[in-house]
C-alpha cells in the first residue's frame, strides 16, 4: 500500500500512537496503529460505521472485570 494512500485524524499529535486509514481493495477499509504500521486490519465500511457507532453510543466504556 502506498504510504500516502493512508489517512490520520488532524486530531492526531505527533508524537501520539494513532489509527490510521485507508481504502483498500475491493472496497474494504484497512486500519493500522501508527505504532505497529506493519500490522494492519481490513474490514467493509458497514463493519467500520457500525463500530464507530457503538462506540460513540458508549457501549465500550465498562467491560466486566476477567
Amino acid at each position: 500500500m502506498n504510504p500516502a494512500s493512508w489517512r490520520q485524524s488532524s486530531y492526531c499529535q505527533e508524537s501520539a500512537s494513532c489509527v490510521n486509514v485507508a481504502e483498500g481493495e475491493h472496497n474494504t477499509i484497512l486500519l493500522r496503529e501508527s505504532e505497529h504500521p506493519e500490522v494492519i486490519l481490513s474490514t467493509t465500511r458497514k463493519r467500520l460505521r457500525a463500530l464507530i457507532r457503538a462506540a460513540k453510543a458508549g457501549r465500550f466504556d465498562h467491560f466486566p472485570e476477567s
